[in-house]
């Protein structure tokens, strides 16, 4: 079944005119009228100082602030605009270290080079219809890592992590 994601805002961050000109077009397609680009991790941080995103898509390779480090500022500085926001990051290097190394930097979900309309439309699905709890702990601050249902799960990995899963609804209301 089909989701209205027109109301969304989403952010698009690439170094490649091209590309964000491509996503562009594929979000105006799903109906998304709010759709907001920048060159780099630096000016996507400045801009949603200014301006409420919920959705931010971002290329991993920029000068001078990258896709991971963007995420990890978004993350985890005092000052972040917006610590909670989905990120999926867009690259070409699907190698699975480098996919465990986004996911350990806080991005959302992973979306690999060549895209399509419906790779991204999955992408935005999953965050919207699936949402996954937010952890804070000493060394990770992001989505929750796992994908599975808390009934699938140790019983003493949910008893380890209980405490540390924040609610995203109760915290953007603070």
């Amino acid at each position: 079944m089909a989701i209205d994601i027109s109301r969304l805002n989403v952010l698009l961050v690439d170094d490649n005119s091209y590309m964000r000109a491509l996503l562009k077009q594929i979000l105006s397609a799903f109906g998304v009228r709010s759709i907001v680009e920048c060159s780099d991790g630096s000016d996507a941080i400045r801009m949603m100082k200014d301006l409420p995103i919920d959705i931010v898509i971002a290329d991993w390779m920029m000068e001078p602030v990258d896709g991971l480090d963007m995420t990890r500022l978004l993350r985890t500085a005092k000052d972040s605009p917006n610590p909670l926001v989905p990120i999926i990051l867009l690259t070409g290097h699907t190698e699975r270290h480098r996919v465990e190394e986004a996911r350990d930097s806080g991005v959302t979900e992973f979306l690999s080079k060549p895209v399509s309309a419906k790779s991204v439309y999955d992408r935005i699905q999953q965050i919207v219809e699936k949402p996954r709890g937010f952890v804070r702990a000493e060394r990770f601050s992001g989505p929750d890592r796992r994908r599975r249902d808390g009934d699938d799960l140790p019983a003493d990995t949910e008893d380890r992590r209980k405490d540390k899963v924040v609610d995203v609804d109760s915290e953007s209301e603070e």
